[in-house]
């Protein structure tokens, strides 16, 4: 089945590139006010994760943490058999030792995994994940330049940029947790959003094959149909991600939570710029490469 409709996908596409604008301009001010709110993996400290037999209050370990005097209030993530204990300092062996006892106090059949990491790695892995994100799309357009041509590789990579960025402004806006399952969130999206892209320009190029483009309108129409013609495909691919990615939302352990959310962020842009991001500006690029005037033939030299 296929969609029929009567939107103009492309002429109303000013519209969504300013929507996205707007959208990337708050994100780079958040971004540069507030920064992202990095978790142990990307910022030096302690993260302890603590597995309880039986049921405690928060006030507890508030109380308890307001003995040991740190320069930062430890950040508290409860959970239903678990807390989460968040150090922005680097715990040493006699304050690993102390509150291990101090818990068991309050829980003795309680365990705790301990995690740390100073400041040489946490900005190692900040490298990392940039240069992962950077290859990644160094590849893409590589190979979509091979596969079709450098303005479908120029709008794919434009679209998994911006779908990325949406995704990391969300994530510093609402000051949630960045670890590393969120850089392989981001990672994901962007192996989504590049193959519900690609899926529309495959549909893009075989129409081209047998149409004859004269004019802007005419290059319009062919990519509404595309879309039109995909759109199923499309929502039903999203559709089936978005509620296997709820369900780990809702259901799963702290520890994936934030990837979930992430992926479920990154879902929607990537469907979203596929449709109304990188197929418009490929007409954009198209349209105004058949507006440069051809060279004009060299004039005969005189005998």
């Amino acid at each position: 089945m296929r969609f029929k409709g009567t939107f103009n996908f492309v002429h109303q596409s000013k519209y969504f590139f300013i929507f996205s604008i707007v959208i990337t301009i708050l994100g780079a001010l958040s971004l540069s006010i507030f920064g992202l709110n990095y978790g142990v993996d990307f910022s030096s400290g302690t993260n302890v994760d603590i597995n309880l037999t039986k049921k405690i209050e928060k006030s507890q370990v508030e109380e308890l943490l307001k003995t040991y005097n740190f320069k930062k209030e430890p950040t508290i993530t409860m959970g239903a058999e678990r807390i989460t204990v968040r150090f922005t300092e680097v715990l040493d062996e006699q304050h690993e030792k102390q509150f291990k006892a101090d818990m068991k106090k309050i829980d003795e059949g309680s365990s705790m995994e301990i995690n740390t990491v100073d400041v040489e790695i946490a900005r190692e892995l900040q490298r990392n994940a940039l240069l992962a994100v950077l290859i990644a799309s160094i590849g893409i357009i590589i190979y979509v330049s091979i596969r079709f041509e450098w303005r479908f590789a120029v709008s794919a990579v434009v679209a998994l940029l911006h779908d990325a960025f949406m995704v990391i402004s969300l994530f510093s806006i609402f000051r949630l947790e960045v670890t590393l399952p969120f850089i392989i969130a981001v990672l994901t999206i962007i192996g989504y959003s590049i193959n519900d892209t690609i899926v529309i320009f495959d549909r893009i190029r075989e129409n081209l094959r047998f149409s004859k483009i004269k004019s802007m309108d005419d290059l319009a129409h062919l990519v509404n149909d595309s879309i039109y013609q995909t759109l199923t495909r499309s929502i039903n691919t999203v559709l089936t991600v978005l509620v296997t990615a709820l369900c780990l939302f809702i259901f799963g352990s702290e520890s994936i939570r934030m990837f979930s959310l992430a992926i479920l962020f990154g879902l929607g842009f990537g469907a979203y710029s596929s449709i109304f991001i990188a197929s418009p500006l490929w007409v954009v690029l198209k349209n105004k490469e058949s507006k440069k005037p051809k060279a004009s033939a060299k004039p005969q030299e005189a005998k």
